[in-house]
């Protein structure tokens, strides 16, 4: 009988340590299980920077897709809608810097982009997450603020995601 307590206790620690590595999942990735289908609205630019709401919009479905498990639909048909604004844009601002007393050269730069984000369940009109200027950002070396720009549209989708998944 000792020996099957220890076997037993064993086998309960192996499945408790395995628990966190990845052995579970989540169904729609915590939102409600009445939300299955998205529309995620075109964001409402306020920079001056026309591709953002493009670059935003493709980011936000990719995500919304892969990682939450969600198919678009028409704004209509949908049961949950993703929209949001963007509200400010600063693709220069820098972070570091090299040089002596005659010349200073700015080696590291930085991306931020501040948006206000909201996915409702349409059918209940209910919020079902929000967030109000959540502000992203990208590093990048200088002259190269396209890869920053991507650093920051990654942040902004793993935000909105982590942010639908917490629903739970």
């Amino acid at each position: 009988m000792r020996q099957r307590r220890g076997f037993l206790a064993g086998i309960s620690a192996l499945i408790l340590a395995a628990a966190p590595a990845g052995c579970y999942g989540f169904a729609g990735g915590g939102l409600p299980p009445t939300i299955k289908t998205v529309a995620i609205l075109p964001f409402d630019n306020q920079t001056s920077e026309p591709t953002l709401t493009q670059e935003i919009n493709t980011a936000v479905r990719d995500a919304v897709e892969s990682r939450l498990g969600l198919r678009q639909a028409g704004q209509s048909q949908a049961d949950a809608i993703v929209r949001g604004s963007i509200t400010r844009y600063e693709p220069d601002l820098p972070v570091a810097y090299s040089g002596d007393n005659k010349q200073v050269n700015v080696t590291r730069r930085l991306v931020q982009i501040a948006v206000s984000v909201e996915i409702t369940d349409q059918r209940r009109n209910k919020p079902l997450w929000q967030r109000n200027s959540l502000v992203v950002e990208g590093d990048y070396p200088s002259g190269r603020e396209a890869e920053g720009r991507r650093k920051a549209l990654d942040q902004l989708v793993t935000n909105i995601v982590e942010g639908a998944q917490s629903q739970w």
